[in-house]
């Protein structure tokens, strides 16, 4: 390796050290601010119990009879239990389990060895009692995860780590900053444009590095939210929306905090479509990047077109990508207002339908604004040989980016070895 290739890598090894420390220390930041803000609390005194069932002691049947002559079952499962939130050193209690006949739950009965959370003082009319809560799911959760998380190391090698490292830094801006926000009562719309910023730049930088690619796809990517956000303001006052589309909204409203359902929609739109417009808006940077080492004139003309062309190819998948997704999120509830509401102006014309097809419109117009803007952007920012240059076929010798100027080192980061 010459000395040139060392001070390279060393340059790009610090820059994603000081990218990774300085998405941490603005993430910290965020939540240290959110959190001097005093964010609302929920008033239960309700605590889960980490518990492993040792044996099932009875199987009591409620029936209640209609008077057509059919009954109605509920079933009481009292069993015995340990706390595992103890280390298991606690002596084993007492728990039942209600599967109300009135709700078609679906719920399975307890047996020996089951892991599940209980509550203390679930039934106010016995205080003391454990009562079952659900099941423990999140030993399943984390196992898949750790699965997925393998499998990026080992498809992505470096590239899958930095993947690994940008959705926690992703997951914590939503969970740790934005949400809280929103319960501390600031500006949905202000934090919502923040917290995407901040997700598009941290991930592109930390994924890619610093250079011509990831300057490209971030502005390109940044441009189709902004116009994605804007048509989203506008169409909620074109349409008369008022947010309250589904019961949770009107469970929010009775909160003590004052949330602007409106703002809520706008929130859920931009950072739903957030994620595709990033992928489209990458993938034509590093196509064009990519085409631009390996022909041997590339002209504004040719990377501009090329990038249109691309574009083109992607559009009608990722269009799909965010209907389906949004059709999937609410197909119970399709299901349930066409089976009650079959008239197509009725159920088109319900706010909560409304919502599902805004965002997915408004997503897949993110992405058509980001390909233009991304290619343009593209055929401008990255080198090209100079005046009078002869580039050697890329077999023998690639054309080195590093001999013309850019506004980012061009040459890949270790990452990308």
């Amino acid at each position: 390796m010459t000395e040139n290739n060392k001070e390279q890598r060393n340059k790009h090894l610090w820059l994603y050290v000081m990218t990774v420390l300085l998405s941490a220390a603005i993430l910290l930041f965020g939540w240290k601010y959110i959190r001097s803000l005093g964010t609302l609390q929920g008033d239960t005194q309700l605590v889960p119990l980490k518990a492993q069932v040792v044996t099932v002691l009875d199987r009591q049947i409620e029936s209640d009879a209609y008077l057509n002559g059919d009954t109605i079952d509920t079933v009481h499962v009292i069993f015995s239990a340990k706390i595992l939130d103890n280390n298991g050193q606690s002596p084993n209690i007492m728990a039942i389990q209600t599967i109300d006949g009135y709700l078609p739950s679906g719920m399975k009965e307890v047996e020996s060895g089951d892991i599940v959370l209980l509550y203390k003082g679930l039934d106010p009319s016995s205080p003391e009692e454990y009562s079952f809560g659900d099941y423990w799911r999140i030993d399943m959760i984390l196992g898949l995860l750790a699965v997925f998380c393998v499998a990026l190391l080992i498809f992505g090698h470096i590239k899958g780590a930095n993947t690994i490292v940008s959705m926690i830094f992703t997951i914590g801006a939503v969970f740790a900053v934005f949400v809280p926000s929103i319960l501390a009562g600031c500006n949905i719309y202000v934090w919502s444009i923040s917290v995407c910023l901040y997700i598009i730049v941290m991930t592109l930088l930390i994924v890619n590095g610093w250079n011509a690619k990831t300057l490209t796809a971030a502005l390109g990517c940044f441009g189709g939210v902004v116009l994605a956000g804007i048509l989203t303001y506008l169409m909620s006052n074109l349409l008369h929306l008022t947010g309250v589309v589904n019961e949770q909204s009107i469970y929010l409203t009775s909160l003590s905090v004052s949330i602007n359902l409106k703002a809520l929609i706008f929130a859920a739109i931009i950072i739903g479509a957030v994620g595709a417009i990033m992928d489209v808006a990458m993938s034509i940077s590093a196509a064009l990047h990519e085409l631009c080492i390996k022909v041997e004139q590339p002209t504004f003309s040719l990377l501009l077109k090329s990038g249109i062309t691309i574009g083109r190819d992607m559009i009608g998948t990722m269009a799909n990508t965010l209907v389906l997704a949004y059709i999937g999120s609410s197909l119970s509830v399709v299901v349930l207002l066409m089976a009650y509401q079959p008239h197509f102006n009725d159920l088109f014309n319900r706010e909560m339908i409304v919502v599902e097809v805004l965002q997915a419109l408004v997503g897949s117009i993110g992405i058509l604004a980001s390909i233009p803007l991304t290619s343009v952007l593209g055929a401008w920012l990255f080198p090209k040989p100079k005046q009078g240059h002869t580039v050697i076929n890329s077999a023998n010798q690639p054309y080195n980016p590093e001999h013309a100027p850019s506004p980012f080192p061009a040459q890949e980061s270790p990452e990308d070895n």
